[in-house]
């Protein structure tokens, strides 16, 4: 590769089954869990370090499934943890990730609540509907951010839609708010290879058109020097095995369209090493899967394949 792909550590996500709990009986710990000593506080100093150690460049604190009864939870769970990470990765900066507003805000702030100096952090994630209320806070509190291609209406978006969304997120932060391109990193959504199956005839699938978004944004010489990222995971949700080799394979396949970053466990090092041929085969199938019966065809008997084999 000619540049470092930019790994953002995901392991601390209270919607990780392994780490869900340990995260719930901390939050019900009292007023000292996050400073007072327990193994429940140092199981998650450790996942942070571990994430550090195995190179990550931000590390991802997602909080929102605490927050679904009571927002304000989410809030005040979201401040307590970036002065964890801010204490123990190292210098490594934090990746505020959430989809409600005022999670982003508080852990911004807080991650600037310090005499000593931090990196810059990511946000994650801003969308266009979201922009007016986000963007203005880059005066005060330095940031970078992961602009999610979605409108407000949520569902299904063609290609088209995409690549608008993507100009209109650039045109705000960069000619209105000062950010620079790299500071932009666009999220076109990773969408399950497992259920990838479009609805109706004519209709490219999921993950051709998050590729091809990721490659008509990257030509488009108004937006050089942006990123592109995404939720690696999702790619191989409900699979029923080599969810690792599936990532890998995604990640490498992504990465020729013009992916140089990822939401990501880092010790896997996705990036890294040479994917399996037939996984990156299956992984292909899909990115050209643009509508056309034959490319659809070719994708599902791929997939009917794999799932056989690894019954």
């Amino acid at each position: 590769m000619s540049k470092k792909f930019i790994s953002i550590g995901e392991s601390v996500h209270a919607s990780i089954p392994k780490h869900a709990p340990v995260m719930k009986k901390l939050a019900q710990m009292g007023p000292d869990a996050y400073s007072a000593p327990s193994e429940e506080l140092d199981y998650i100093k450790d996942l942070i370090v571990s994430q550090v150690d195995d190179g990550a460049d931000y590390i991802a604190v997602n909080l929102d499934a605490f927050g679904e009864d009571d927002p304000q939870a989410a809030v005040d769970m979201m401040i307590e943890y970036v002065k964890i990470v801010r204490d123990c990765s190292k210098g490594i900066p934090i990746c505020i990730d959430s989809s409600d507003d005022d999670v982003l805000i508080a852990g911004l702030k807080e991650w600037y609540n310090t005499d000593q100096p931090v990196a810059k952090p990511l946000i994650n994630s801003i969308k266009v509907h979201t922009a007016d209320k986000m963007f203005p806070l880059k005066k005060d509190y330095d940031y970078a951010f992961i602009g999610l291609l979605m409108s407000e209406q949520g569902g299904k978006h063609s290609l088209d839609d995409l690549y608008s969304l993507a100009k209109q997120l650039f045109a705000k932060a960069v000619d209105l708010h000062g950010f620079k391109p790299e500071e932009i990193i666009f999220d076109s959504t990773v969408f399950p290879l497992a259920i990838d199956m479009p609805m109706l005839p004519g209709e490219p699938g999921y993950t051709y058109k998050t590729f091809e978004a990721i490659k008509m944004i990257k030509n488009d010489p108004d937006m050089q020097g942006v990123h592109f990222s995404g939720g690696i995971t999702n790619c191989a949700r409900d699979l029923p095995a080599r969810k690792i080799g599936i990532m890998r394979a995604y990640v490498h396949k992504a990465i020729e369209y013009g992916l140089d970053a990822g939401i990501v466990n880092a010790k896997h090092d996705l990036s890294g090493g040479e994917p399996d041929p037939e996984l990156l085969k299956l992984v292909a199938a899909y990115a050209k899967m643009d509508g056309s019966m034959d490319k659809m065809n070719d994708a599902m008997m791929l997939m009917a394949q794999f799932c056989q084999n690894c019954r």
